[in-house]
């Protein structure tokens, strides 16, 4: 079964015009699905519609086999790993308190939380000896990306969503980040949906790619699969990302 699917999901706030317009895809477990594609192509407003930050206004989004509408939306988040181009660290607390967060919600014990606090640290490259009582203004763009990621994956959530996690970086540290974040995807297979305008960073990042203009699916498939698909839309993008 799926860990994600949109079945004809559309999203139109009060109004205005559909963001997302009669999507269906499914994500496999353990996949690294990226949405790709222009401004305004409605890939974080997908990206909302998994966890609930969003309603769909037709159609249905599952996830686990249930749809969004059906879960307990605190849930559903606690359960989801989220990470953003601004990070969104808390700048009060350290970088061990921001990586607890979610396990302490969950009601972890103490032992527990510090052992996997230093699990993630590490797995990360930041040793928790010398980073856990640093604040985010003590970190470096790319320090604090890390930070991120250990944060979302500390509750161990099968589910990932990243939305341009990479994109406020310099070129060098991003594409480091990448790397990165592909090796550990290999080692721990998590299902995750991965927003980028960047083909590159798409390549390099997703199993399949999703192509998204104005709010539809205009194409599908392996990074080679796009890359050899004849139809103009996808030539126009690809062309444009080269």
């Amino acid at each position: 079964m799926p860990l994600v699917e949109f079945a004809g999901a559309r999203f139109a706030p009060p109004g205005g015009r559909a963001l997302v317009d009669g999507l269906t895809l499914a994500v496999a477990e353990g996949e690294t699905l990226a949405l790709i594609g222009p401004s305004g192509a409605g890939k974080t407003t997908a990206l909302k519609l998994v966890n609930a930050l969003l309603m769909p206004t037709g159609g249905e989004v599952r996830v686990g086999g249930r749809a969004t509408t059906a879960w307990d939306p605190i849930q559903l988040r606690r359960r989801t790993g989220w990470v953003i181009q601004e990070v969104g660290l808390f700048p009060h607390l350290t970088v061990e308190q921001n990586v607890a967060l979610v396990p302490e919600l969950e009601g972890w014990p103490t032992p527990r939380i510090g052992a996997r606090v230093e699990e993630m640290l590490a797995l990360v490259g930041l040793p928790a000896a010398e980073y856990r009582t640093r604040r985010p203004h003590e970190l470096s763009g790319g320090q604090r990306q890390r930070v991120g990621v250990a944060r979302a994956l500390a509750a161990d959530p099968p589910l990932l969503l990243l939305d341009e996690p990479f994109g406020a970086l310099d070129p060098i540290t991003r594409r480091g980040l990448q790397r990165e974040f592909r090796a550990l995807q290999t080692r721990l297979r998590k299902t995750a949906v991965f927003v980028t305008h960047d083909l590159r960073e798409a390549t390099l990042v997703a199993d399949r790619l999703a192509l998204l203009a104005d709010g539809r699916l205009i194409a599908l498939g392996t990074p080679a699969e796009l890359a050899a698909s004849p139809e103009p839309a996808v030539r126009s993008f690809l062309e444009a990302g080269a």
